[in-house]
């Protein structure tokens, strides 16, 4: 019997690359939830689609117990830059809709009596390294290091963390009751490069901006410094990633929440190797001084050893990989070059 999975965001950038690979399965009914209109190559995927906000608890409630969902893939959220301009809707989005997905998700498991995983991508942006000195010495970092975000995107995403582990762990602590259904698991991203979909407002976007601009034969203007270094995977790694920690059983996690990384480059290093292939592209360099602090506060690198060790973790595509395999084939399909 198939399981029932409850997408929020699915029409967003994961969502459309986790729709299409759990269609793949051939196991999972899929349950799609978005404010927008679910895009037309989607559909065919999707048992239900409904249109409303995760803000809704009514619906979101009956949609878990209609559906007898068994997973929920929870990424309904503001991204980083957007979150900057509008840090009040960042709040009620990022905060309050997962609080209200996650309070709605455990009231039908404790009332039902049956398990419901929920999982949670996070982001790098939940770290808040102090300097550039630091960022350099301090090398890879782990889950609990630096857990100090200088951006509303980050501080949501780092309280929403703690949410899930209090409703998976801690939940009513002094109830004589100490069954707790809700499995809460969490990926902490790095930057998300995607051939298929655009860039939609992450910081991390230049990277992304600057393939799909050169594909189109147009310059394009880098908001951060050339020697800029952080983390980044392509989609099909971020999707498999999900999917992998979904389906692994619950007794192989020591933690709840898992870095999980492919490769760390500077934007340069992103450029020349765009430039070899598109050597009319012209990138320049504009740093934004607002932007390039939200970026300087981020990891240059981080341990994802824990998801390696814990569920066999591992990304299938490195730096050059990434290009020659997957985003540079796509993107010149996609623009015909």
């Amino acid at each position: 019997m198939a399981e029932s999975v409850l997408i929020t965001g699915a029409n967003g950038e994961v969502g459309h690359g986790l729709i299409q690979e759990l269609a793949k399965l051939k196991k999972y009914e899929i349950i799609a939830l978005d404010i927008n209109d679910l895009d037309d190559p989607l559909k065919p995927n999707v048992r239900e689609f409904i249109k409303d906000s995760i803000l809704n608890k009514t619906q979101i409630e009956a949609a878990l117990t209609k559906n007898k969902v068994s997973i929920i893939f929870h990424l309904a959220a503001i991204l980083s830059t957007g979150a900057e301009k509008n840090p009040e809707q960042a709040i009620e989005v990022n905060s309050q809709g997962t609080s209200t997905l996650l309070s709605g998700a455990n009231r039908v498991c404790q009332k039902e009596k049956r398990v419901i995983k929920f999982i949670f991508p996070s982001s790098i942006a939940v770290y808040g390294v102090p300097n550039l000195e630091t960022k350099t010495r301090s090398g890879a970092i782990t889950e609990g290091q630096f857990l100090n975000p200088i951006t509303i995107y980050g501080i949501t995403k780092l309280y929403c963390e703690n949410l899930g582990k209090y409703f998976s762990t801690n939940y009513q602590l002094l109830s004589t009751n100490s069954q707790r259904y809700l499995d809460f698991r969490c990926l902490r991203f790095p930057g998300i490069i995607s051939a298929i979909t655009l860039p939609t407002g992450g910081t991390s976007d230049y990277a992304p901006e600057m393939i799909h601009s050169a594909a189109k034969g147009e310059g394009y203007e880098s908001f951060v410094r050339p020697n800029t270094k952080i983390p980044f995977m392509v989609m099909p790694d971020a999707i498999k990633a999900l999917i992998q920690l979904a389906e692994n059983p619950k007794e192989k996690l020591s933690q709840k929440v898992y870095n999980v990384t492919s490769f760390s480059v500077t934007a340069e290093n992103i450029a020349q190797i765009i430039n070899k292939v598109f050597p009319d592209s012209a990138i320049s360099y504009n740093p934004d001084e607002a932007r390039q602090k939200i970026v300087d506060s981020w990891p240059g690198n981080i341990d994802d050893s824990r998801a390696r060790t814990d569920w066999g973790w591992q990304p299938e595509y490195d730096f050059q990989k990434s290009f020659s395999e997957y985003l540079i084939p796509e993107i010149q399909n996609r623009y015909n070059r």
